[in-house]
């Protein structure tokens, strides 16, 4: 198989254009057929056709509350200091012959046809009449139809109860049921085959039984594309891994084509020697589409496949189970089919873009419209001048506005999205936007959410994710970061962009941390500074420490590789001192200018072997197996406004210094000193 390239690449609109010109010329643009369901099996359905009443409901006169039928004439003139007394009937269908008849009911009991009230029992008394018989007083009159619900008060036979395209709540089945119907008619659900290829990839089960080795990668993108299908009411159907083999993928897709109203093909859609699924589509039908200008998803792959003579093979050839074919109502000869790229953020990304809409129309819906909201960049985002960028981001509420701050963007980077409160459209053409801009968020999240956020920008520390628990766990608050380095917090800060920085500036001339950084960047603003934690920063390094790295002179060594921190980071100002003091250049270090964003990051890269060493605390070192090699105590601070830390937002976050199951759980990891835990130290402005 010759190596695949891009047949072009063309803009999203483009794209959709395209592939909604095949569905409509194949008919597959419309809603799917319908079946009829019982409806204690139809919430989040969506109607086919519009329901009407079979009957009225309620079908007769009924009783609103526990007490008395009566006619409401007869109670003209009743007061408390003039009583009227009623005689006790069994009469239900004749009028009774007493002048003032009464008769028992309970709540939704039908009325007698010659009552048209309800008195409530306990505004009645039971009294002896004067011939002897039980009879009833009432102390107030009554106007006709008082706590009765006449028969159609709720529906009417022949009324409509539900529109059809009307997505089944709760309180819609109770309607259909009281109006008479037993089963509804609904869209069928869209079956789609979910097929994932690569023969680097493993099981998420196979991992925990066996673990894992250099080369294989997790697969879990089914995962995703699947809870995303159920959710926008597919039936999904993972298939198992399929290797990296033209034929291979070609007999999946052939038997998944045979059941199925849509094929999800995951990875292999790019350029490289392996990626198959542009020549399987091309093989069995209609290649619309290899490449679209958007990012993350740029390799997305759209086109139809021929459904075929395969179709006459029996289900024992597949490796899927699947219902009979014959659920569909028309035979169309092509299926459509979606490469999704195998990045996860690409794979997810593509499901918002290309099936939700097409699931969506599948049942007779528009596509999901997001809740969005307007916001202040936090800083500047450049962006592909020929594609349609999709940028990750956190999102806050500080001083009545909200901001929002990009997070990673790398398109293999799943837990980008995992963090994100929104995405930020960036527009082709456009080369990005600016810091201080307004954009639009398409939250991922509540609008309502975002009040309950903490928004802190600045170092990475782990701590901060124990925090992001507890506040989850005891007060619902949550706590959404930014890693952009120490002094990128303190500048945050002073723009009014987050509610917290974390910082560790150690000032060379005083050995004080932080102090001397907030009066630089934050002049005229009161400031309280409260110190987390202390940590210990050192070399983080293989087990065993096979090259000897030691002290701070190791990083002049010409044999070894750094992984350093960005500028801007505690712990680059930190090298920087502590280099400038030995007087080694930054040109004299290897890989000084490697940059990371996490001391997770920095650990993983001394774990791949892609660098020797690297600066950094040593619960990331413990955090993944390295050796750790102590250089220097220092102090994590908290950096706020005093009207932040006065405030009611940020007053759960202060509470969880004081209490000592959280500083057990700090404690816990190593190299760290919780004795300093919510010390306060207060900053004036001029």
């Amino acid at each position: 198989m010759k190596r695949n390239v891009y047949l072009e690449d063309i803009p999203l609109d483009e794209a959709q254009a395209a592939f909604q010109a095949a569905l409509q010329a194949a008919g597959w643009w419309q809603p799917l057929e319908a079946e009829e369901i019982p409806v204690a099996q139809a919430n989040g359905r969506i109607t086919a056709r519009a329901v009407w009443a079979k009957i009225s409901s309620p079908h007769y006169h009924a009783s609103a509350m526990d007490g008395y039928a009566l006619r409401a004439q007869d109670s003209e003139g009743a007061t408390e200091t003039q009583p009227l007394q009623f005689t006790l009937v069994e009469n239900w269908d004749t009028p009774p012959t007493e002048p003032r008849p009464i008769r028992p009911v309970n709540t939704g009991h039908p009325l007698p046809p010659w009552a048209n009230a309800v008195v409530m029992i306990e505004h009645t008394q039971q009294v002896e009449l004067a011939d002897g018989r039980s009879g009833i007083e009432i102390r107030a009159s009554l106007p006709p139809w008082q706590y009765v619900r006449p028969m159609g008060e709720d529906m009417v036979a022949t009324e409509l109860v539900l529109p059809a395209n009307h997505k089944l709540r709760p309180v819609d089945l109770g309607a259909l049921a009281g109006s008479g119907h037993a089963t509804v008619a609904v869209y069928r659900q869209p079956r789609v085959a979910i097929i994932p290829t690569g023969s680097e990839l493993v099981s998420a089960e196979k991992v925990a039984d066996n673990g894992i080795q250099p080369g294989q990668i997790i697969e879990y993108n089914s995962l995703v594309l699947a809870a995303q299908v159920a959710e926008w009411g597919g039936q999904p159907t993972r298939w198992p891994i399929v290797p990296d083999n033209f034929e291979a993928i070609q007999t999946a897709v052939r038997h998944a084509a045979q059941n199925n109203d849509l094929i999800l093909l995951n990875a292999g859609s790019s350029a490289g020697s392996e990626d198959y699924t542009a020549h399987v589509v091309q093989s069995l039908g209609q290649l619309l589409v290899h490449g679209v200008a958007v990012r993350p998803g740029h390799p997305v792959i759209l086109g139809m496949v021929e459904i075929g003579d395969w179709r006459l093979e029996t289900d024992a050839q597949s490796p899927i189970p699947n219902p009979s074919t014959t659920l569909r109502t028309s035979l169309q000869s092509l299926i459509p089919i979606v490469g999704v790229p195998g990045y996860p953020v690409s794979a997810a990304l593509t499901g918002e873009i290309f099936v939700e809409p097409l699931l969506a129309r599948w049942q007779g819906q528009r596509p999901f419209q997001p809740q969005t909201i307007q916001a202040m960049l936090t800083r500047k985002v450049n962006s592909h001048t020929g594609d349609d960028d999709f940028v990750r981001v956190a999102v806050g509420e500080v001083n009545g506005r909200f901001v929002t701050t990009p997070i990673s963007r790398g398109a293999g980077v799943i837990t980008s999205l995992v963090r994100a409160d929104g995405i930020v459209r960036i527009p082709r053409f456009s080369e990005g936007a600016d810091a201080g801009s307004e954009v639009t968020v398409h939250l991922y999240r509540d609008a309502r959410d975002l009040a309950q956020t903490i928004l802190a920008i600045g170092s990475h520390d782990l701590t901060l994710d124990l925090i992001a628990q507890f506040l989850a766990e005891r007060s619902g608050t949550r706590l959404a970061s930014a890693n952009v380095g120490s002094l990128g917090g303190l500048v945050a800060l002073r723009r009014g962009e987050c509610h917290l920085a974390g910082s560790h500036l150690l000032d060379p001339e005083t050995g004080i941390y932080n102090q001397s950084y907030v009066r630089r960047y934050l002049p005229n603003e009161d400031v309280v500074q409260v110190t987390l934690v202390g940590r210990e920063q050192g070399w983080l390094v293989p087990s065993g420490n096979p090259k000897n790295i030691q002290g701070w002179a190791a990083a002049g060594r010409d044999d070894v590789q750094l992984v350093n921190r960005q500028r801007g980071a505690g712990t680059r100002v930190l090298l920087d001192y502590e280099l400038g003091k030995l007087g080694i250049q930054p040109e004299q270090v290897r890989g000084y200018n490697r940059e990371e964003y996490t001391h997770l990051a920095v650990a993983a890269a001394v774990v791949s072997g892609t660098a020797d060493f690297g600066l950094g605390i040593q619960a990331a070192a413990r955090a993944l197996k390295l050796d750790f090699v102590p250089l220097v105590h220092e102090q994590y601070d908290l950096v706020m406004t005093r009207q932040m830390y006065e405030s009611d937002r940020i007053r759960p976050l202060l509470d969880l210094l004081h209490d000592e199951a959280f500083k057990t759980a700090v404690s816990a990891m190593p190299g760290y000193d919780v004795s300093v835990m919510g010390n306060v130290v207060e900053i004036n402005g001029r």
